[in-house]
This record gives C-alpha cells, structure tokens and sequence, in this order.
C-alpha cells in the first residue's frame, strides 16, 4: 500500500508538471461540452429543445472525458517505458503492482475530477438532472467502474506500444467509438448499419445506463449490460498488463 501511494504521488506530480494532460483531461470535455451545445446541437438534436440536449448530452461528454484520461495514461505509461523507467522500477525493492496501480489510481482520480467539472459546467449551461441521490451515487459508480477499466486497457496499451505513436489506435478508439454510439445521437436517427452498429456496441448501454440514473429515467437491460461490459474491460485490461508488465524486458 505505501508503494502504491508513493506512485500515485509521482503520478501526482507528473500531472502538475505536464500542462498537455491537463488540458487534454480536464480542459478537452468541457470544450467538447460547449461545441455541441453552443455550435452542433441545433443540428444533431433532433427535434429536441436545447434544454433536453444539454440534458441528454452530458453523459456522453462524461463518456468521452473517460476516454481522454485513458489516452493521456496509454502516453504516459509508455513514455515511462521508453525511457527505461519501467524497467528500474523492476529491479528496486518495491512491490511491482504498485508501479501499474499508481497509474491507475492517479488517472482515475484526474478523470473522476474531471467528470465533476464537467458536470458543474453543463449545469451552469442548463443541465437539469432529475435523479435521487441514490440515482447519483449509482451513476457515479458506473462512471468510476468505467474510469478503472479503460484505464488498465490504458495502461496495457503503453506497455505494448513501442513508441508514443503506438499508442494511436487506442487513442483513435477511445475517442471516435463513442461519437458512433448514442452520446450524441439517438440511434433512431442513424442510418441502418450504424443504428445496428450503436445498438450493440459497449458504450451504448453505459451511456444510456448514466443518462437514465442522472435523469431519473428507467435504464432498463442497459444496466446490467455496462456493468457487465465495465467488469469485462477491466479484467482484460488488467490481465494484459499484467502478463506485458512481467515479460522479459529483453523481448
């Protein structure tokens, strides 16, 4: 445990020092937030008041400020590969999970932070969530529970990439996969094979899953689908960084 907090006060100090994590993890959805709502949304909503797109907007761009965290740790796990951070860590006399969990725990608490401003902004905009606080807490662990497992899947992806650029397919993953679900559109309004496409994808019911329990609305099959869906991400990523974090530094 005293290992884990050590990197997570590295993780710490490194965010301070790195303007372009900041601004990628913190200032990139509130951005995203005021395009849709101030530029795109007469176009994308449907029909919808601007007040209901703010209403239905938020839980994508919470979506989305997951997948900026989860890029932002993909670049800094590697570049602690690259320039043999890693691989000191593995000869000093510290725990080895400590290494991979400071990352996770740092980016989580960046991202949940994040959320929370977010949040703060779309309710400054006209967001008017109807949801209990029980509702709250849930969707809140929903978005923690999405948080840790595209971290690890993060995480991995630094480990293997070779280089930063390696990392760019997870980067071009995270943040183009949920623009073809229903974070920004009903899916109704697609054409057929994208409906079919963000019908059946894994951030469709974990967008529908935090829009409904921030609203008040019924979620449905959606919720235990993004647990479900949550819980699998995590132990894939978790499993593949394992088993990349103990291979031969050589390989």
């Amino acid at each position: 445990m005293r290992d884990a907090i050590t990197m997570l006060r590295r993780n710490a100090r490194h965010t301070a020092r790195n303007p372009g994590t900041i601004i990628m993890t913190v200032g990139m959805p509130v951005v995203l937030l005021l395009l849709f709502v101030g530029v795109l949304g007469g176009t994308l909503s449907a029909g919808m008041s601007q007040d209901d797109y703010i209403d239905y907007l938020v839980a994508g761009v919470l979506l989305m400020t997951v997948g900026y965290g989860s890029t932002t740790t993909a670049l800094a796990v590697n570049r602690d590969m690259t320039q043999g951070i890693i691989n000191r860590f593995r000869t000093m006399a510290i725990s080895r999970a400590s290494v991979l969990t400071g990352h996770v725990a740092g980016s989580t608490l960046r991202t949940l932070l994040s959320a929370v401003l977010v949040v703060a902004v779309a309710l400054a905009l006209g967001f008017r969530p109807t949801g209990d606080p029980v509702r709250w807490l849930a969707a809140a662990g929903v978005l923690a529970l999405l948080t840790v497992a595209m971290t690890w899947i993060g995480v991995a992806v630094g480990l293997a990439a070779k280089t930063a650029e390696g990392t760019a397919p997870f980067t071009l993953i995270a943040q183009v996969l949920p623009f073809l679900s229903s974070a920004f559109v009903r899916p109704e309004s697609m054409s057929g094979a994208v409906r079919w496409f963000a019908a059946h994808e894994p951030f469709t019911p974990i967008i529908d899953s935090l829009r409904g329990l921030l609203l008040g609305g019924a979620i449905g099959s959606s919720g235990p689908l993004a647990v479900g869906w949550c819980l699998l991400l995590a132990t894939a990523g978790y499993l593949w960084a394992r088993l990349l974090f103990r291979r031969d530094p050589a390989q």
